[in-house]
């Protein structure tokens, strides 16, 4: 919302401030200002997600690790247990095949737990995490 903004109040700083200096560093401080909205939002967010981790239920902090597992038993039925039971069941001359999971709503979300995983071991291998 705050782009579609931006645009058009930089050109109305051409008619209403002189000085050029004064309105580069204006139209600069505009045009930055998504960004800086949205690195707020995010420092929000990772503050938010710090205090869940460190809760003692576990219907708080172990959303995370249950929608990990959740993925790894959806990727265990698409390459192990469903291909498995449909050839189960085409030796058995049974007419059904049981469908494969659609994975591309999962697959995003996989990636990004991996990835963050895969930063927190990089951080640990270099002595750079936090124990907490």
């Amino acid at each position: 919302m705050i782009d579609k903004l931006i645009g058009p109040v930089t050109g109305l700083l051409d008619k209403f401030i002189e000085d050029k200096d004064q309105k580069a560093r204006l139209a600069h401080d505009l045009a930055t200002m998504a960004d800086q909205h949205a690195q707020e939002i995010a420092k929000g967010q990772m503050a938010i997600n710090e205090v869940e981790a460190a809760h003692k239920s576990l219907f708080v902090s172990g959303w995370r690790p249950a929608t990990g597992w959740c993925c790894v038993f959806a990727l265990a039925g698409n390459f192990m247990v469903i291909p498995f039971t449909n050839f189960v069941l085409a030796i058995s001359e049974v007419d059904i095949v049981v469908p494969l999971i659609p994975l591309e709503t999962m697959m995003p979300v996989l990636m990004g737990m991996l990835g963050l995983g895969a930063m927190r071991t990089f951080e640990k291998k270099n002595n750079v995490h936090r124990d907490k």
